[in-house]
C-alpha cells in the first residue's frame, strides 16, 4: 500500500555501464582478431589462386624467398640439406603436410627443386600455399 505523501517513482534502466561492457567486449573481440592471422613462414608475396583451400596447420613450412634463399620453419638451410632435415621431422609424425611457402617472383626451378627433395621423404605430403585475389 503507498502512503499519500510519497513521491511515485518512475523506473528507469540506466544503460551507460551496459554500453561500456558492450564496448569492452568489442573490442576484446577485434584486438583477439588481429593475432589470429598466423604466420608459419617466412612473409612473401604468395600467388594468387581462386582455387585456394585453407590447410591444416603444420609443423613444416618451407619457405622460398624472392633471392632463392631457402628456410625450413624459418632457418635458413641449403636445398640439398632440406631431404635429411624433413626426414627427421616426418618420423615423429608418420605422416605430415609440409607447406611451401614461394615468393610469386621465384623461379619455377627453384621450386621444383624443393619439391623434388621433399617428394624423397616417405609420409610428407606437398601443399603449395597460395592467397585468395
Amino acid at each position: 500500500m503507498r502512503l499519500p505523501d510519497e513521491p511515485e517513482v518512475i523506473p528507469q534502466i540506466n544503460i551507460v555501464s551496459m554500453i561500456d561492457v558492450t564496448f569492452a567486449i568489442l573490442s576484446f573481440f577485434i584486438i583477439a582478431s588481429l593475432f589470429l592471422n598466423r604466420s608459419e613462414g617466412l612473409p612473401v608475396n604468395l600467388p594468387k589462386a581462386t582455387t585456394a583451400k585453407p590447410q591444416v596447420s603444420t609443423k613444416v613450412t618451407v619457405t622460398v624467398d624472392p633471392q632463392g634463399e631457402v628456410a625450413l620453419n624459418r632457418q635458413p638451410i641449403e636445398v640439398s640439406e632440406l631431404e635429411g632435415e624433413v626426414r627427421s621431422l616426418v618420423e615423429d609424425n608418420q605422416k605430415v603436410t609440409v607447406i611451401i611457402n614461394a615468393d610469386e617472383k621465384v623461379e619455377h626451378g627453384q621450386v621444383v627443386a624443393v619439391m623434388d627433395q621433399i617428394r624423397k621423404v616417405e609420409g610428407a605430403k606437398l601443399a603449395i600455399a597460395t592467397k585468395k585475389p
